[in-house]
């Protein structure tokens, strides 16, 4: 085995990183270095420049800037606002009420969404204030504002699962899709259950129960958002339109709900065009040069390298999944969730089909595993976004965060080693 080119392409990577380069050019960056070492440095110019355009050249991934576009106009659509009061009926009562409102509102905006960023901002904006009056801790509101985030990227419809499916050379979208609900729903509980917990212990104040009335008044407020997931993943499901197609019915439907809600109008889309296209703009980047280092990692072999000495250290797949989980884990505090899916996926996937697991799961345990990365500091997005809307600091954050670390990852234990949780709702549905 030549540890050169994968010498270089670590170090380089993580000295750039170390000096402050924008994560994608220092994956781009490295990419080239590594290629330098078998080939000429025009060849190896051009290889990467090439890679990175034709890797953008994907009929799948025009999904993401419309779901993106399609977040945008739900998060100035007033969705936010009806989620949080449906939410309110329904657990507004229990140990916790506010947090566990948190998680719900946060779970369904993210779905809707499909940014952990929208929910964290939107949830952290109206509600932190909520919770800091009714006498929860700042930090504690944050810490759950920031991890119920995450679990829109697992519920669909969710942009890096679209990107899994891309990096897995054809893992069906329709099947991630439905593979991700009960993984997110059970992430979701646990959140709820340490919150609860930490809440009574805390002492913090309980809301009033909601009467049936007002229960159903709230889910008819909030039916029309709830409505845009059945119409997106009813129509991948039953074949009616592609990922590519849902997407752009998606943003059709936000858009004529924010005109019905009055909360867009036309002076305020330029602005909305503007946040998605700059949001659109650093993740395509980042695919683009995640593509030319996943060209790099191919041309030198060594995800086959890698493959090879994991299963030369075990062919038990209980050891191997602990083995990449606990990879994926160091590798999500270092970089974001996209580059991470479209680098690792080509490395560890071999791994997973020659132990005969199947590719959907993988990319359920992937994006869950990486979630928890996003939360982490020095590179955790979601983390900063929350921190900064509650006007707290990290450091402050870490203790109510730790319990629900734990939960995320006993929910990613459980997912990883009971397969059925990810394949048993995309089998009912022949996939």
């Amino acid at each position: 085995m030549d540890y050169i080119p994968i010498l270089v392409l670590v170090l380089s990577f993580i000295c750039l990183l170390a000096i402050g380069t924008p994560v994608a050019w220092s994956i781009a960056i490295s990419a080239m270095l590594t290629l330098l070492v078998s080939i000429p440095m025009i060849p190896a110019f051009t290889t990467v420049s090439q890679r990175m355009g034709t890797g953008l050249d994907s009929f799948a991934l025009l999904a993401i800037p419309l779901f993106i576009l399609s977040g945008e106009l739900m998060n100035k659509g007033g969705i936010a606002h009806r989620l949080i009061a449906f939410a309110k009926t329904l657990v507004g009562a229990l140990p916790g009420g506010l947090a566990l409102i948190n998680i719900i509102s946060a779970m369904l905006m993210g779905a809707i969404a499909g940014s952990a960023m929208a929910a964290a901002s939107a949830m952290g904006s109206i509600l932190g204030p909520e919770m800091e009056k009714e006498g929860y801790s700042r930090e504690f509101g944050a810490a759950v504002n920031i991890t119920a985030a995450t679990t829109g990227l697992v519920i669909p419809p969710s942009n890096v699962l679209i990107v899994y499916s891309l990096a897995s050379g054809g893992a069906s979208i329709a099947a991630l899709f439905l593979a991700g609900y009960i993984p997110g729903l059970l992430t979701g509980l646990f959140l709820m259950i340490v919150a609860s917990f930490w809440a009574k212990k805390k002492g913090y104040k309980v809301g009033e129960r909601s009467s049936l009335k007002q229960i159903f008044k709230a889910f008819i407020d909030a039916l029309p958002s709830l409505f845009m997931l059945v119409v997106v993943i009813g129509g991948i499901v039953t074949g009616i339109f592609t990922a590519t197609e849902a997407s752009a019915i998606a943003v059709l439907y936000s858009l004529i709900l924010g005109f019905i809600y009055k909360e867009i109008n036309f002076p305020k889309i330029p602005q909305i065009l503007l946040d998605s296209s700059a949001t659109t703009a650093v993740v395509m980047l980042l695919i683009g040069a995640s593509m030319s280092m996943s060209w790099a990692l191919s041309y030198e072999n060594i995800p086959q390298e890698i493959s090879t000495g994991l299963l030369a250290l075990s062919d038990n797949p209980v050891i191997i999944l602990l083995i990449i989980n606990l990879l994926l884990l160091f590798v999500g505090i270092f970089m974001d969730m996209t580059p991470a899916v479209l680098i690792f996926t080509p490395i560890f996937l071999p791994v997973i089909t020659k132990l005969g697991l199947d590719p959907v799961h993988f990319g359920i345990i992937m994006v869950l595993n990486l979630c928890i990365g996003l939360c982490t500091p020095p590179v955790g997005s979601v983390l900063f976004v929350g921190v900064g809307i509650a006007k707290t600091s990290i450091e402050k954050v870490i203790k109510p965060l730790l319990p629900l670390f734990l939960a995320m990852i006993l929910a990613l234990f459980l997912v990883t080693y009971f397969p059925e949780l990810s394949l048993w709702l995309p089998r009912q549905f022949g996939y």
